[in-house]
């Protein structure tokens, strides 16, 4: 798959992956990438361009609350905490991608 395959996938799937990793507990933009990139097997790759910008529109929506803390290396960082209204967002799209891809595999894997 090309790098533009990749990002079109992406962009209406980034708000989803950010919020899931979040319920884990607060992380820093570094740390929310990694976990992405981890738990895919590197499938999806998130880049700075991509990941602050929907970090800081979540902010504006109310989705993510962010504060002051310090990463696991010890240096002062922005941690991001997924809000309540984050939360039933997720749970909306959530269930608005298992309606997409239930539909997309009907035809891609009809017979």
């Amino acid at each position: 798959m090309s790098p533009k395959t990749t990002n079109a996938l992406l962009h209406g799937t980034l708000d989803a992956l950010i919020l899931k990793t979040l319920t884990g507990g607060p992380l820093h933009g570094y740390a929310i990438a990694r976990s992405i990139e981890d738990t895919t097997g590197e499938a999806v790759l998130i880049e700075e361009g991509s990941l602050y910008p929907a970090l800081y529109r979540m902010e504006r929506r109310g989705w993510v609350d962010p504060e002051w803390g310090t990463s696991e290396l010890g240096r002062r960082a922005k941690l991001y905490r997924l809000t309540h209204a984050g939360r039933m967002q997720l749970n909306a799209e959530t269930e608005a991608w298992r309606k997409f891809s239930a539909g997309v595999s009907r035809i891609l894997f009809a017979r």
